[in-house]
C-alpha cells in the first residue's frame, strides 16, 4: 500500500523535500513508516525521539495502523509563543 508523508519545518529541511510517497505492506504502522523513511532520509533519524506524527487531524502514536492512501504529517515538537 502507498501512504503520503508531508514534512514540516526542520524535518522538511532534513529530508530535502516537503512530501514523499512510501510503499508499505498492508497492516504497517507508523513505526514501520518511520523506519523506511530513516533509510531513505538518514538525516531524519537524529530527530526520532522528538518527531510528532499526525493522521488526519489527530496526533497518533507509533503503533497506529496505517490505511492505504492515508496522508501522514511528520512534524517537530509543537512550540507555542
Amino acid at each position: 500500500m502507498k501512504v503520503h508523508a508531508k514534512f514540516y519545518a526542520q524535518l522538511r529541511d532534513a529530508a530535502g523535500c516537503s512530501r514523499v510517497d512510501i510503499d508499505l505492506d498492508e497492516g504497517a504502522t507508523i513505526s514501520d513508516l518511520l523506519d523506511k523513511m530513516y533509510v531513505k532520509f538518514p538525516g531524519l533519524r537524529v530527530h526520532d525521539k522528538s518527531i510528532l506524527v499526525g493522521a488526519g487531524l489527530e496526533f497518533v502514536d507509533r503503533n497506529y495502523q496505517l490505511q492505504p492512501g492515508e496522508e501522514i504529517s511528520v512534524m517537530p515538537p509543537v512550540q507555542g509563543g
